[in-house]
This record gives structure tokens, C-alpha cells and sequence, in this order.
């Protein structure tokens, strides 16, 4: 390899509560550079979430987060001309990226009227292990299971 491994920057914290999580959500949900316009969806969504459910907003995001975080997923891996789906653990890294992207994906594709709502009911959703983000966490799970059979296959 002739280049080295692109160092990770340094992500400074969100203004309002202070998070690294929070501020990696806020760059997520992100379009056309508008920061400012991505931290007034998740601030009015974390608003939305304590009106409804009585609860901290923030609580209940990191619950969400965490909940939709995968465990187990499977990677092609080719061994003699065949193509094996290989279960394999999530670094940390990943597992918080991904759950990001399944939680944002699911709000998006939801039938609300701002796009703060359709996030804050997916956050909720997803606190009490349900919604199309954790829908997605249990297919990933359950191919890794069906698959366990080429575990041995690991690299």
C-alpha cells in the first residue's frame, strides 16, 4: 500500500448539549452544506419528543441511537469462485454509523409533515424498539444468523 490511512479530524461537539453524537447526527442529517438548518431539524425534533412522550429529548435520542445500533452484520467474502455472506462483528465506529444512517433513512422515507416530525417520530420509535430503523437492525441480525454456517470463512 502505497498511501497511509487518512487520519480521522477531530469533530467538535454540538453548541446546545455539548455531544460529539449529537454533532455527528447534526452533520448527517445535513444537505447542501446547511448546517444551521440540520441542527434547527434535530433541536425542533428533541422539542417534539419532550411534548409528546414527557421525557428528555436528548435521553431519548441517545436511547434510539443505541437501540439501533448493530450488533452482527455479514460481508461478501469470495473463497474459490464462490461468494459467501460472512457474519462478522461491527467495530463501534461503524455500529454508531450505521445506526445514524438507518434512523435518518427511516424518518426520510416516512409520511409526516416536516421533516422535524418525521425524526422525532422515528427517535421514538426507534427508544421503544420499533420503526423502520430498528425493522432494519433485525433483518441484519437475522441474516448474520441464517448465515452463521460460514462463520469459519472469517479473514
Amino acid at each position: 500500500m502505497r498511501k497511509r490511512r487518512a487520519e480521522r479530524r477531530p469533530l467538535s461537539p454540538d453548541p446546545k448539549f455539548n455531544d460529539i453524537l449529537v454533532s455527528r447526527f447534526i452533520n448527517s442529517i445535513m444537505l447542501h452544506g446547511k448546517k444551521t438548518t440540520a441542527q434547527n431539524i434535530l433541536y425542533s425534533a428533541m422539542d417534539e419528543i419532550e411534548k409528546r412522550t414527557g421525557q428528555n429529548g436528548y435521553e431519548v435520542f441517545r436511547k434510539a441511537l443505541f437501540n439501533a445500533q448493530p450488533v452482527i452484520e455479514v460481508r461478501a467474502r469470495r473463497v474459490g469462485g464462490a461468494t459467501y455472506q460472512v457474519p462478522s462483528e461491527v467495530r463501534p465506529e461503524r455500529r454508531t454509523a450505521l445506526s445514524i444512517r438507518w434512523l435518518l433513512n427511516s424518518a426520510r422515507s416516512r409520511g409526516d409533515k416536516t421533516m422535524a416530525r418525521k425524526l422525532a417520530t422515528e427517535l421514538i420509535a426507534a427508544s421503544n424498539n420499533e420503526g423502520g430503523a430498528i425493522k432494519k437492525k433485525d433483518d441484519v441480525h437475522r441474516m448474520a444468523e441464517s448465515n452463521k454456517a460460514f462463520a469459519h470463512f472469517k479473514w
